[in-house]
């Protein structure tokens, strides 16, 4: 019985106690009520901007540039870089897409390819500017933004900064095509660099990791190249 009746007690205790959390809360509730409403409401309306801002601004954005990047492209795939870059007179050039429309997804790809112009055209510093302006999470291209970048860092003489790029487009997503391609390259540079530990250990990465890739087949040269590097060091 003695159990019983202090089970109750601790019943009814918890009870008093949720029964006054609860009066607590309204009566915060209540004190603060025009303070929620406010925030309530700004968030309410943050939420509608958003999406009327995505609606009526950037859908419509990002269609103009799309249509606008078509033209664009068709000069790049040409590899009349010129026209792609600046526009032909008629359609606006990767530049001012990428200036007009920055906002949108097109707009950002924009920046890709005019990065991927200037590297073409051998001015690697523009080349870095506009491809560290593209933001991109795709498996692809994401990767090959980043690998570029360290392409144009090679081309102006920069070792170390090449194979940190080139390895950050490697883990930036581990697909069969530009994690290989680009963990090729940044052993290629280690052994430039007269380090062969760090480029026998990239090549083996490749073996290891990308048994399918194109670079897998001929990786063993590779290893065995950097190896005989180093013992003749």
């Amino acid at each position: 019985m003695a159990d019983k009746k202090n089970q109750d007690e601790k019943g009814d205790q918890r009870l008093e106690n949720i029964e006054e959390t609860l009066t607590r809360t309204e009566q915060f509730i209540f004190s603060n009520q025009k303070n929620i409403s406010v925030v309530v409401l700004i968030i309410v309306i943050g939420i509608i901007g958003y999406f009327a801002y995505n609606r009526y601004y950037i859908a419509p954005k990002s269609m103009e540039a799309s249509k606008q990047m078509f033209a664009a492209q068709r000069y790049f795939e040409q590899d009349s870089l010129e026209k792609a870059l600046y526009g032909d007179g008629n359609n606006l050039g990767f530049l001012d897409i990428a200036d007009e429309y920055g906002s949108t997804k097109p707009g950002n790809l924009a920046n890709y390819y005019a990065g991927i112009c200037f590297l073409k055209k051998k001015d690697f510093n523009q080349a870095i500017d506009y491809l560290d302006e593209f933001k991109g999470d795709d498996h692809l291209i994401g990767p090959m933004a980043t690998g570029a970048i360290g392409d144009a860092h090679l081309e102006l003489g920069d070792q170390k900064k090449a194979v940190a790029f080139y390895l950050e487009a490697a883990n930036q997503d581990a697909n069969g095509f530009t994690a290989p391609l680009f963990l090729m390259k940044a052993g290629n540079v280690y052994e430039l660099m007269g380090k062969y530990d760090e480029a026998i250990s990239t090549y083996q990465r490749i073996k290891a990791d990308f048994v399918k890739s194109k670079e897998a087949a001929s990786i063993d040269k590779y290893i065995a190249r950097a190896t005989t590097s180093k013992e003749n060091k």
